[in-house]
């Protein structure tokens, strides 16, 4: 097809992870397969683009980050068409669709993309593609792959409706017959590629009875794993995703010099690199979850927060999986070695660009260490990079089947709900030989964790305390050794020397003092902070490690009502649950915030004791707040007072939400529709909060 035949379109990306940019690079991909030129860029590049004057169609991908934010890249882009001056056919010649990307295992589901949707429907732009949302909880899949395959029509009929508007009937003709024959290019290329998955190349030679015999050998077992497979898949013809081009080239230098420092990794804010003075294990020895708090001596720094802020951890990969690592792409000798990493030469990639979290030069060890994502659930296209590295054809089989549309639920239940990473993959499937390269082209970048600051500046200045569970990964099938999370599991084993199982206590002090430091920056949160008149009463609800922020908020207003006796405080609530009295019973001196009138009520429930009382006590949260819900009604209705819920979102957050409508319906003689508004109204007011996680 003649270059100049191909018609363009503007495809934006907003990206936190990665994941909106794999799937606009895909939609890239696709784009040439239908004669289609994808002009593709970062929502943040406005020097490459122009909205104002843009003719052709644009196609939007966008995450959402936080609670319901637009990711850090399109914040610029945000500000600029939330100018509340703009007027109302400001986009009225810009023909867009979108693709948001969420999970709604959030309150605020996809909220990144409705924002951007909004705002240019209200600035006249008008959809040539129903917008789609695709649920990360359940499966991004699920939605993007069917939401690509009918953009391509969309797409062909904005052409010929803008061919109209400008006249030129004569190339209409063209333009249809050359998209027209797009899908039977795509037809042949599925039929290719049936033929290639089932005639599996191993050395050179087609092996269809290796396919036969794995064929059998795989339906002699009435359940798949991951694996193997059972019929109807494993006797499928496939449509697996097109091969992405290799971009990156590794090359080993000499071992000499000093890797970057860790500051040169983040670009969110100031890196602060401050000890652990103090930890604590506030749950015994036999609870299920293990809790420790932490101290950070933070007096040298210029760091400040707010009870109700979060801040960042920047942590290693585990040494092990690291060490491990290497020995199977065996490189165990290279590990102190630099390597300098460049854009391949000819690549056929867009735009190809080196990765920003990789350094320019630093060792192998480093890069798999701090930078790269070593644990994460590994994508479809990263399943399709692996299956040409891999030289079993029973093996090669199963990769294409985890990565294809015919094989989703396989690839949901064996890769994304198993949190089977890359190394769980190279042992399940040992003729897989990646190269590094690879490696850095697929693995994410190594996220700071997230963590709720759990004390107050001003009533322990210097000192800034958190709290966290110790994550595990039980064994599984798909993973036979466990884990613990990435950054818990490394706390839990750099502060060990420092912990007191015995002292569950909020006065930590004495005790050793450590010489570990660990790096840490800010991430401020600009609501969950609290009411600025301190007449104003709150309801906090924090089973569990949730509790965190609460301690803080607690602190701090224990602190404003020493130094200022004549203020008015309002009355506070502190609804707090967990397992077992005697095991995991955080913080059990909020019983001092009690008495000295910081905390006005303290609620608590055990799920898992048992009472020998005729009516049993309630086992959650969500049951306990019930038991008060005219206190609720007056605090929420008839105070202007605000509700706090910290925690787990999908076994508590959502419960809790469910109560308050229920109270809201009952006292306010209102059915539920209704009172599902109220409490929208309170969320949108920003008196009902969370902050909450999966």
């Amino acid at each position: 097809m003649c270059c100049d035949l191909k018609r363009r379109f503007l495809l934006l990306y907003a990206t936190q992870k990665g994941q909106a940019k794999a799937i606009a690079e895909e939609i890239w991909q696709q784009a040439g397969v239908h004669g289609l030129e994808a002009d593709m860029h970062c929502i943040s590049e406005m020097d490459k683009y122009n909205l104002e004057t843009e003719k052709d169609p644009v196609v939007i991908v966008i995450s959402t980050t936080g609670t319901g934010d637009p990711p850090d890249t399109a914040r610029k882009f945000v500000k600029k068409i939330q100018d509340a001056t703009l007027p109302p056919d400001h986009f009225a010649h810009l023909q867009y669709g979108l693709l948001g990307l969420g999970d709604s295992e959030y309150t605020f589901f996809c909220n990144g993309g409705k924002t951007v949707d909004q705002r240019l429907q209200e600035l006249g732009a008008q959809h040539f593609y129903d917008t789609g949302l695709a649920d990360d909880c359940v499966g991004l899949e699920l939605v993007v792959d069917p939401w690509i395959d009918g953009l391509w029509l969309a797409l062909r009929e904005a052409f010929l409706l803008q061919k109209e508007k400008e006249g030129m009937s004569s190339d209409t003709n063209a333009v249809s017959s050359t998209l027209s024959a797009a899908p039977h290019v795509m037809h042949e290329l599925n039929l290719s590629s049936e033929v290639q998955n089932l005639k599996l190349e191993d050395e050179g030679v087609l092996s269809q009875k290796l396919i036969d015999i794995h064929l059998v050998a795989s339906a002699r077992d009435t359940e798949p794993s991951l694996v193997h497979s059972v019929p109807p898949l494993s006797q499928s013809a496939l449509n697996i995703p097109a091969l992405p081009p290799e971009y990156i080239e590794v090359r080993f230098q000499d071992a000499h010099g000093e890797n970057p420092h860790l500051s040169s990794l983040i670009s969110e804010g100031t890196i602060f690199e401050v000890p652990v003075t103090k930890a604590v294990q506030l749950t015994r020895e036999d609870a299920i979850k293990t809790a420790l708090l932490l101290e950070l001596d933070i007096a040298d720094t210029v760091f400040d927060y707010q009870p109700g802020d979060a801040f960042c951890v920047i942590c290693p990969n585990n040494v092990n999986e690291v060490e491990e690592l290497l020995h199977i792409l065996e490189l165990p000798e290279k590990g102190e070695c630099f390597v300098c990493v460049k854009v391949k030469q000819g690549t056929k990639k867009k735009g190809a660009v080196n990765p920003q979290h990789i350094p320019e030069r630093s060792t192998l060890k480093f890069i798999l260490t701090w930078c790269l994502e070593i644990r994460a659930i590994p994508k479809k296209a990263f399943l399709r990079a692996l299956v040409e590295c891999t030289s079993d054809a029973g093996e090669k089989r199963r990769l294409q089947e985890l990565c294809s549309r015919q094989g989703a639920s396989d690839y949901t239940h064996f890769i994304r709900e198993s949190n089977v990473c890359l190394l769980d993959l190279l042992h399940a499937f040992p003729s897989c030989k990646p190269s590094l390269n690879l490696l850095i082209e697929h693995l994410p970048k190594l996220q700071a964790r997230s963590y709720s600051v759990s004390s107050s500046n001003l009533y322990q200045p210097g000192k800034l305390w958190f709290l966290f569970n110790i994550v595990e990964f039980p064994a599984c099938p798909a993973r036979p050794v466990s884990r613990k999370g990435v950054c818990t599991g490394w706390l839990a084993e750099l502060v060990a020397p420092l912990l007191h199982p015995s002292k569950n206590t909020l006065d930590t002090k004495g005790g050793s003092h450590s010489t570990e430091k660990i790096s840490i920056f800010v991430r401020p949160n600009n609501t969950f902070h609290l009411p600025a008149d301190p007449s104003v009463p709150f309801m906090m609800v924090g089973p569990g490690t949730g509790i965190s922020p609460f301690i803080g908020f607690l602190q701090h207003r224990q602190k404003l009502r020493e130094e200022h006796t004549d203020w008015e405080f309002g009355e506070t609530w502190l609804f707090f649950g967990c397992r077992h009295q005697d095991r995991d019973y955080l913080f059990k001196q909020l019983g001092c915030f009690l008495e000295n009138g910081t905390l006005t009520h303290l609620k608590v429930c055990f799920s898992r004791d048992s009472s020998a009382a005729e009516v049993a006590p309630p086992k959650y949260v969500q049951d306990v707040i019930r038991l008060y819900a005219k206190e609720v009604a007056r605090v929420l209705l008839k105070e202007g007072g605000y509700f706090y819920v910290c925690g787990d979102k999908k076994h508590m957050a959502d419960g809790v939400s469910d109560a308050v409508v229920d109270i809201l319906s009952m006292e306010m003689e209102v059915d539920k529709l209704e009172a599902m508004k109220i409490l929208a109204t309170l969320r949108e007011a920003k008196r009902y909060l969370q902050d909450v996680w999966s």
